[in-house]
């Protein structure tokens, strides 16, 4: 494909590219690479001018760039074609888009899957070797199932939704339109719920269910919990990473990131569009505002106001953090110091 062509199909967020001042130079890409495994015929990016000093190094044929002059004269001098965007990983993502497709399977049934007489099965839906799916399931169009999916009874599955294989989807569990669930995740196993009594646990049923609403996308091993009454819910648009743990009753807001090994007890609340890093820990009945940003391994014992960010555990504020980081390498001088004056003290006053 001619790097003319890809100009014309990222369209609208092209602000400017290279072949206005070289029409003749339109090189052949085959592909989307990372600026410094690049290889010719190649595309990359570059996202500000932290990473500007790759250019002169890269070997791609042609770059994404920002809105910067002084970055896209660097590309030009090099001979290397761009085009510039005022969101660059933006449009390397949809330029991966164009040179890859992920694997689709055609709608089909495969024999050696179980399926309830029940069960109700929209229009061109795959479901693939080995998966059950049992009584009183509905599943919308165009859903794929891969193989090893199991969906217990009265389970709800909207357009085009992708289950990969080996995830297991608990009863009565409402999953939205075009949601992607990874290997290995369970979506509405029962949540941790036992009372102390003086005999020891007694258990609590879990009675509730789990709602993900449309376009919400969950990592491989990931787990989201059903509660004893009510609901879990998973906002539109929230992207779950791989291994966190949604405890039961959770409601998690709009636009929404979680990454890898984020674990949230029981009755937490997040707003909309919140972030929560790696290993982030939040608390029983925690609430976090809309916007607000957990860095990593952040644990979050009590409210976080919306648009604000923590870091640390305890957390606090991310500014107080930085101070406290800043001062910690100092701790062995500024202790020798403090015992310095330790031992001058006493000294003062054993002479007194």
């Amino acid at each position: 494909m001619k790097f003319s062509e890809i100009v014309a199909q990222l369209g609208d967020l092209v602000t400017s590219h290279s072949l206005i001042a070289s029409p003749d130079h339109d090189p052949e890409i085959s592909g989307a690479a990372a600026i410094d495994e690049a290889t010719s015929g190649t595309i990359s990016y570059v996202e500000g001018s932290k990473y500007a000093g790759f250019i002169s190094t890269t070997n791609a044929s042609a770059l994404i760039l920002p809105d910067d002059s002084t970055i896209q004269a660097q590309a030009q001098e090099r001979g290397i074609v761009w085009l510039a965007t005022k969101q660059p990983r933006l449009l390397f993502a949809q330029a991966i888009a164009i040179f890859y497709t992920p694997y689709t399977p055609k709608p089909d049934i495969h024999p050696t899957a179980v399926i309830h007489p029940t069960a109700k099965i929209g229009e061109d839906v795959y479901i693939g070797p080995h998966t059950v799916v049992q009584e009183g399931v509905e599943i919308g169009n165009g859903v794929i199932i891969h193989p090893n999916v199991v969906i217990y009874p009265d389970v709800r599955i909207g357009d085009r939704t992708i289950l990969h294989a080996n995830c297991t989807i608990e009863e009565r569990s409402q999953i939205g339109a075009d949601c992607i669930i990874h290997s290995g995740a369970v979506i509405g196993g029962e949540g941790f719920g036992f009372v102390p009594t003086r005999t020891g646990w007694v258990k609590m049923k879990q009675s509730g269910y789990v709602v993900l609403e449309d376009r919400v996308d969950i990592g491989c091993n990931t787990t989201i919990d059903r509660p004893a009454v009510g609901e879990t819910r998973i906002g539109s648009d929230t992207k779950i990473d791989n291994l966190v743990q949604v405890g039961h009753g959770c409601q998690i807001g709009k636009g929404c990131a979680i990454a890898a090994q984020t674990g949230m007890a029981g009755g937490v609340t997040l707003g909309n569009r919140v972030i929560l890093a790696g290993q982030v820990g939040v608390a029983n009945e925690a609430k976090i505002g809309d916007g607000a940003i957990a860095s990593a391994q952040t644990g979050i014992a009590h409210d976080v106001k919306p648009g604000e960010i923590v870091s640390a555990s305890p957390a606090v504020p991310h500014k107080t953090y930085l101070k406290v980081s800043a001062i910690y390498k100092h701790l062995p001088e500024m202790y020798q110091f403090f015992r310095q004056l330790q031992r001058q003290f006493k000294g003062t006053g054993n002479g007194g």
